[in-house]
C-alpha cells in the first residue's frame, strides 16, 4: 500500500471526466488498482473513486496539481494516502456491544482505523479502553451543561486530529451546531424501528407488537434526528419464539454489523454524500 493513493471526486455529469482522469494519472506514471464510477440521472452529478499506485509523486505534489484538472469540469475532490489509517473517537454511553465490536477489529486489522479515544457520558467502560491501550475521556452531559460538554468533546477530536467520529450507541442527542461541526464525518447507530417504535425500550415495544424482521441504520450525523444520509443497513429475521432478551441479542448482533460495515467503508473513503443520500463504492 505504500506510495498508494485514494482519488475521489464528484462533479457536473459530462463526457470526458473518466479519460481526463486516468490520463491525468498515466501521465504521471500512476497505475490505477481499482476504479468505480457512478452517474446519478437524478442530479445529473458523477462520482468517482480511484485508488493508484506509483508515479514517484508525494500527495503534496498531486493536491499542487489536481486543481487545474478540478477546474475544467467543476470538481469537489479529496485525495488520500491508502496506508494512512484514519484517525478516530468513539462515542459510547452505556451499551458496549457496537463499542467492543469495533475495537476487536481495528486490533485484528480488520479496520483501517487509528482510534485515538474514548469519550463516554458515563464511567462503565474506561477498564474496557484501559485494556486496549485508549485513552479514556469521562464527560457527564446534563441539560445544564450540554454546551460545556460538547466544546471538551470538541477539544478532544480536535486535539487528536480525528477524521471521524462514532456515535457506537451514544445516547444523547447532539446540538445543531456540534452536528455542523462534525457534518460528514460523525456516523451513529440506531435500530432500524424508527418512526414505528420510538423512545424508551424499543425491543420491548417490538416484542409487543410480534414484529418480525428487526434492523439497524448507519447514518451520518445532521441535525434532523436520526435522519442523515444512509450508509447501511441490515435486518435480521424473528418470529414468535424469541424473548425480549432473544430479540435485544439478535438486534444488537445487527447493530454491531452495520456499523462496522459503514466504518469501514468510510475508512477506505468509498462512501460519498450525494445530497441527503451517499454512494458507496463497496
Amino acid at each position: 500500500m505504500q506510495d498508494t493513493h485514494i482519488l475521489t471526486l464528484s462533479c457536473p455529469d459530462q463526457r470526458g471526466v473518466v479519460h481526463a482522469v486516468s490520463g491525468f494519472l498515466l501521465e504521471r506514471g500512476g497505475n490505477i488498482e481499482e476504479a468505480a464510477q457512478y452517474n446519478d440521472h437524478d442530479t445529473g452529478l458523477f462520482f468517482m473513486r480511484v485508488q493508484f499506485a506509483g508515479g514517484g509523486l508525494g500527495a503534496d505534489a498531486l493536491r499542487a496539481q489536481i486543481p487545474a484538472l478540478a477546474e475544467r469540469f467543476a470538481m469537489r475532490w479529496q485525495l488520500h494516502e491508502a496506508a494512512q489509517p484514519m484517525r478516530t473517537v468513539i462515542f459510547v454511553s452505556r451499551e458496549g456491544h457496537c463499542l467492543n465490536d469495533l475495537l476487536f477489529r481495528w486490533k485484528s486489522g480488520l479496520l483501517p482505523l487509528d482510534i485515538r479515544a474514548i469519550v463516554s457520558n458515563h464511567r462503565d467502560f474506561y477498564q474496557l479502553a484501559a485494556s486496549y491501550n485508549v485513552p479514556f475521556h469521562h464527560i457527564a452531559v446534563g441539560k445544564d451543561n450540554k454546551a460545556q460538554a460538547e466544546a471538551r468533546q470538541l477539544e478532544i477530536i480536535d486535539g487528536e486530529g480525528a477524521e471521524l467520529v462514532v456515535l457506537a450507541r451514544y445516547m444523547q442527542v447532539l446540538s445543531d451546531a456540534m452536528c455542523q461541526r462534525l457534518a460528514g464525518r460523525a456516523i451513529n447507530i440506531h435500530h432500524s424501528f424508527l418512526p414505528s417504535f420510538k423512545g424508551a425500550k424499543p425491543y420491548y415495544q417490538a416484542h409487543d407488537r410480534g414484529v418480525k424482521l428487526i434492523g439497524a441504520t448507519a447514518h451520518y450525523v445532521t441535525a434532523a434526528l436520526d435522519e442523515g444520509p444512509i450508509i447501511e443497513q441490515d435486518v435480521a429475521r424473528v418470529d414468535h419464539t424469541h424473548t425480549v432478551e432473544a430479540l435485544t441479542a439478535a438486534g444488537r448482533d445487527t447493530e454491531s454489523q452495520v456499523l462496522a460495515r459503514a466504518v469501514k467503508w468510510h475508512s477506505e473513503r468509498r462512501v460519498l454524500l450525494d445530497g441527503h443520500k451517499t454512494v458507496v463504492f463497496k
